[in-house]
């Protein structure tokens, strides 16, 4: 889930920077810190958005910059388990497909893609059904529910499990498919 964050904070104004535009520089130096960071409260900082105040500078005895109290908008992206979200499949390997969510890509582990026995062609790469010959690959549009979040210190490291082995969830063809037999069996 994406959330807006006010967050306040001191922001070192170096001394080269000191003639510019000042809420240019501060944005700057809070992109530089804040983006692409993971914080395990406020999840993945994907980008700090608008600065809202900036407090007079402060100077510390043996330092040549300015630390100046900021307050500034970031938006970030915290995977939530039970959450449903819709993603692209950016890998295949025979252990699972990787589905990007948000800034990050999580695993659908080979036993949690579909109600079906499935198979793994490497030379496609995909997952194939035996009975319904669905076929998952790279660059598919999927929907999947979030099963388990490990949060560590680099967007790399964090884990996300997935499932797409419930209704209204799999590859967005297979959706619509199943959606039009469910009508088509309520109507006769």
């Amino acid at each position: 889930m994406f959330y807006k964050y006010t967050i306040r904070d001191t922001v070192r104004v170096p001394p080269n920077r000191l003639q510019g535009d000042l809420k240019a520089v501060v944005k700057e130096e809070l992109r530089k810190t804040y983006e692409g960071t993971v914080d395990e409260d406020l999840g993945v900082i994907l980008a700090v958005t608008d600065i809202k105040e900036i407090g007079e500078g402060k100077i510390i005895w043996g330092d040549g910059g300015v630390y100046v109290d900021t307050v500034f908008d970031a938006l970030a992206y915290i995977p939530l388990v039970q959450e449903v979200v819709d993603g692209y499949v950016t890998d295949i390997t025979e252990f699972g497909a990787f589905v990007r969510v948000g800034p990050m890509d999580g695993l659908v582990h080979v036993s949690q893609v579909m109600d079906d026995f499935v198979r793994y062609d490497p030379s496609i790469p995909a997952f194939i059904g035996k009975e319904t010959e669905r076929m998952l690959k790279i660059e598919d549009n999927v929907r999947a529910r979030i099963v388990t979040v490990a949060m560590r210190p680099s967007i790399a490291d964090t884990k996300i499990g997935m499932t797409m082995r419930q209704p209204g969830l799999g590859k967005w063809e297979w959706i619509e498919e199943d959606k039009k037999k469910a009508a088509q069996e309520a109507s006769e």
